[in-house]
């Protein structure tokens, strides 16, 4: 079976040992995405739809990298930290995945590594064999 690994730069993944996505075969694991911007500061504070919409962007990127779009995703995680705010979650999750829903969870942890961080999204995907590298 092949591997490839992709990463994001993220200060993270060195200090950590991780990267961002990687490819097992045709299954694809995406590590939890964090709303960072590209300057590695925390992207729209408070806003949790605004969040969970570039935790997303983040993801899909990650899936470029690798041929592949939101479509292969099969499965999210989404680790928030206020449930009552699952409206907001949703509907950003809604809008990314309208035409192509995959199954999911929304679980509310105590904490993310930022306290302005309000979600932090995991997405496992699989490649169909003509997506193959």
């Amino acid at each position: 079976m092949s591997f490839e690994r992709v990463f994001s730069g993220a200060p993270w993944e060195a200090k950590v040992s991780y990267c961002r996505a990687v490819r097992a075969g045709h299954h694809v694991y995406v590590s939890g995405s964090a709303p960072i911007t590209n300057e590695g500061t925390v992207y729209a504070p408070g806003d949790a739809e605004a969040q969970a919409a570039r935790c997303l962007e983040i993801i899909e990127e990650a899936l470029r990298k690798l041929g592949l779009d939101r479509r292969a995703i099969v499965r999210t995680r989404m680790f928030v930290t206020d449930i009552d705010r699952w409206e907001a979650f949703g509907r950003a999750h809604g809008a990314f995945f309208a035409a192509c829903p995959p199954a999911t969870s929304m679980v509310q942890v105590s904490r993310l590594i930022d306290p302005a961080m309000l979600i932090e999204i995991e997405a496992d995907a699989v490649a169909l064999p003509e997506q193959a590298p």
